[in-house]
């Protein structure tokens, strides 16, 4: 009888252990913008459905794996406050959190093209530029006095993709295929971090 109990709690704890969540790391997508605040537009293109569709490949790229989970400040055209995505955040204490947004000059057609990347004055946020900066080859990564940057505890960066008034930077931040390799070089990032 002592055989069988110690066989019944045995078998109880190998299946109730199988069952506990394993405790992923949050990695913290913020799709830039939103609802009424288009950010930087041109022609019928806008940032804020740009930084969205980025943001949304990143997470599909991720379903499946158990290293970490992705997050998104927003899931849908909506606006949380810059206050309201900060306090999501640091609830969660994430491992990292990218903002994604898309750049725009004064110009309406400019030369200016490529990734630029901004940082808060934390070394782990400058690590995390600059692998980012491999997989892109930002044009420049410097500090910046932005609330997402400030108010975020986590390592953090804001990462403008490319210039939508640029036609080259346009067409591949616009496109199914471009996006698809922007989500697919931020995953190859979280996965070398």
């Amino acid at each position: 009888m002592k055989g069988i109990r110690l066989l019944a709690l045995s078998i109880f704890c190998i299946a109730f252990l199988s069952f506990t969540p394993i405790n992923k790391k949050y990695i913290i997508i913020d799709a830039g913008h939103g609802g009424n605040d288009l950010g930087s537009v041109y022609g019928h293109f806008s940032e804020k459905d740009i930084s969205l569709n980025i943001a949304k490949e990143i997470q599909k790229i991720n379903e499946g794996q158990n290293k970490y989970e992705i997050v998104l400040t927003r899931n849908d055209d909506s606006y949380p406050s810059l206050s309201e995505r900060t306090t999501q955040i640091n609830g969660l204490n994430p491992e990292m959190v990218i903002s994604l947004h898309v750049n725009r000059s004064p110009q309406e057609e400019t030369v200016q093209q490529g990734t630029e990347i901004y940082v808060q004055d934390t070394e782990n946020s400058k690590k995390l530029a600059e692998k980012i900066s491999e997989k892109f080859d930002a044009r420049k990564i410097e500090g910046r006095n932005l609330h997402m940057l400030r108010e975020t505890k986590a390592p953090t960066v804001l990462v403008e993709l490319g210039f939508i008034n640029n036609s080259k930077d346009q067409e591949y931040i616009t496109s199914e295929k471009g996006q698809k390799e922007i989500a697919q070089k931020f995953v190859d990032v979280f996965d070398e971090y």
